[in-house]
């Protein structure tokens, strides 16, 4: 297959593209669930399949084949080309790509157990057991486990002499419990909600989550909930645990800075940005404790990476730099737009998909101090944790996030729960009333397994780090 595919980069040379790329594909995946005392779903499935993008005289291209043979892929490689001829004929403004090096490579997330070695009742034995304990209390109407593994095979070439190798495992899962009272109804996810938490590991890590000490703790709080009074709407202090604090910062930060979109490539799509151009470098985007980071070599992130679908080494670089931001997630192609190199951000989600600007791990660093700390020294407030619901506006500025569950502090205690907390803020207004960040002891990777964007929709995982953080004069209710 390798000689092929470099038959292929070949035939693309004589036929005097300005650049073209080959990924083969392959993607294995498993899920697991269970609902109640019985399997709901299980399911393997493996697709693989072959993409060529092509620039040729300043146009894009794209065509892909699920037919691994030389005279399909050859066939697909040509008609890439075909597109991007009558690309040309209406596309007045010519592409470029920002510089980069020829690369022969190979890269391999780390892991100490494949998950899909390890027994299917073995698998289901788990999760039974967690849920359970779920079941263990009357109010407890329904209890879910699941879990979901991936493996992936990719290998990219390009007419520039880069040869890429790379094979990726990522493990996971979560359960649920929904419990009822009257015509009330409350839910309580671990170790995150919106159907898993992932993590570039093997099975090992399903073990890292204990699903049967979460659900000892989600099946107490589930049950408090049904219980508990509305959250008072009011302008107050507000902690976000970190889980609760990964979806805030891919909401309110990773879109932001992903500069197909400031540069309006998204804009019927997925939204554009406030934080365009001329903001970088000089805008106030947080307080002086707010310094976030895309580092596609964090260990156990779904947005890992050894290259990106352009060939781009994985690195790390600044976002956001004591509240002030500097940096954007780019591509070669809006790189050279703003006369920069491409910081490694382009993924597709399959085979048959061209790749995009995505978000790597996008993570908030550690503070200084501890949790208890942060809570100790918050006069009036609540803490809140894992998202139930979001909504932002398409610049990203407005939003409002609800979470499963939330306590009131009061002089410096946690007290009462509430239920159905929501909180809401101005992007720049919340990141800048930040005043408190948890230490590394507290900062975590969460899996992000539904991030959706581009035309056809493309899902990809990504991930985010994050501690606990304390906010100001936030508006609850």
């Amino acid at each position: 297959m390798q000689e092929i595919l470099k038959d292929a980069i070949k035939l693309l040379r004589k036929k005097g593209v300005d650049y073209a790329d080959i990924r083969k594909i392959r993607h294995l995946r498993e899920n697991v669930a269970v609902k109640n005392d019985a399997a709901e779903n299980i399911s393997i499935e493996e697709e693989h399949g072959i993409g060529i993008r092509v620039l040729y005289k300043g146009c894009w291209g794209f065509c892909s084949t699920s037919d691994l043979i030389e005279e399909k892929i050859n066939h697909a490689a040509l008609e890439a080309i075909e597109i991007a001829k009558s690309s040309n004929l209406i596309n007045k403004q010519k592409v470029k790509l920002s510089p980069a090096p020829a690369v022969v490579d190979k890269f391999k997330t780390n892991y100490e157990v494949d998950p899909f070695q390890v027994p299917l009742d073995k698998k289901l034995d788990y999760l039974f057991w967690a849920c359970q304990i779920l079941n263990e209390h009357e109010n407890i109407r329904t209890a879910v486990g699941c879990l979901e593994f991936h493996k992936i095979h990719k290998l990219f070439l390009n007419t520039e002499g880069s040869h890429i190798e790379q094979d990726f495992l990522e493990s996971g899962g979560y359960i649920e419990a929904t419990a009822t009272l009257g015509d009330e109804f409350q839910k309580r996810s671990y170790p995150n909600s919106h159907s898993s938490q992932l993590s570039q590991e093997g099975f090992e890590y399903v073990k890292k989550m204990d699903f049967v000490g979460g659900a000892e703790k989600i099946k107490k709080e589930a049950v408090a909930l049904l219980r508990a009074k509305e959250m008072p709407k009011k302008i107050t202090t507000v902690i976000l645990d970190s889980s609760q604090m990964a979806l805030q910062i891919h909401e309110s930060c990773g879109h932001p800075i992903e500069l197909d979109r400031v540069l309006g490539d998204e804009l019927s799509f997925a939204g554009s940005s406030f934080l365009t151009p001329e903001k970088l470098g000089k805008f106030r985007y947080g307080s002086k404790l707010v310094n976030i980071v895309a580092d596609a070599t964090a260990p156990g992130g779904l947005g890992t990476f050894g290259y990106d679908d352009e060939g781009t080494k994985a690195h790390k670089n600044q976002i956001i730099k004591n509240g002030l931001f500097v940096g954007y997630l780019s591509s070669r192609e809006t790189a050279a737009k703003i006369g920069h190199k491409s910081t490694g951000a382009m993924r597709c989600a399959a085979w048959n998909m061209t790749p995009i600007i995505r978000m790597t791990n996008i993570n908030l660093e550690p503070g200084d101090a501890t949790l208890e700390e942060l809570i100790s020294d918050t006069k009036d407030g609540v803490f809140m944790t894992t998202n139930k619901s979001w909504s932002i506006d398409e610049r990203r500025l407005n939003f409002q996030f609800g979470a499963e569950i939330a306590w009131e502090i009061k002089n410096g205690k946690l007290g009462q729960i509430y239920k159905n907390p929501v909180y809401t803020g101005i992007t720049p207004e919340f990141w800048n009333s930040c005043s408190g960040i948890a230490n590394k002891n507290y900062w975590q990777m969460w899996g992000v397994p539904n991030c959706a964007k581009g035309e056809p929709i493309q899902v990809i995982h990504v991930g985010h780090g994050s501690s606990p953080a304390r906010l100001e004069k936030v508006q609850v209710g």
